[in-house]
């Protein structure tokens, strides 16, 4: 018999990599992996592609679609940026949530966001991701510091999660 699948949420501001980390945490897990831009209401994405930061009033619906996501277990790619939206994911998804918080400095991310093709999200916007962050408290969220290779990344979650 097997126990119901971790919860976990590959977390961070725009372009840390939750969607290429979070997939291939799912791939060495053998959970199913799920990108948290999908679960968005087309206003959000609309809101994001002209330049303008989301409030907590469009988050809400999206970070409960987040939570709803993760009841059966998976791995989600959300940012998660504040406390209160951690809960709710938390709450919303039944509990046992694990978060992993890629973090790193302004710099690389605003390189690797300009270097990504085709996303929503401008690096405009990532001053008011900085700006939003309430980086987890020592014991909230597995922490991961990016600023090296993807396997790096990926074997330093592995063995923090072990």
């Amino acid at each position: 018999m097997t126990g119901p699948m971790r919860k976990i949420v590959v977390m961070g501001v725009a372009g840390c990599g939750k969607s290429s980390i979070g997939a291939a945490l799912g791939a060495a897990l053998h959970l199913p992996y799920r990108d948290g831009d999908d679960l968005h209401p087309a206003e959000n994405i609309a809101k994001m592609r002209r330049g303008e930061a989301l409030d907590d009033a469009d988050r809400w619906p999206w970070l409960r679609l987040v939570g709803a996501a993760l009841r059966d277990g998976g791995i989600v790619g959300c940012s998660a940026l504040k406390r209160s939206y951690r809960a709710l994911i938390a709450e919303t998804a039944g509990g046992d949530v694990t978060f992993v918080h890629l973090s790193g400095s302004r710099a690389v991310i605003e390189a690797r966001m300009r270097a990504r093709v085709g996303h929503f999200m401008p690096a405009a916007l990532l001053d008011s991701q900085f700006a939003t962050l309430e980086p987890p408290e020592p014991g909230e969220a597995v922490v991961v510091d990016i600023d090296q290779a993807p396997e790096a990344v990926l074997r330093d979650i592995l063995l923090r999660l072990a």
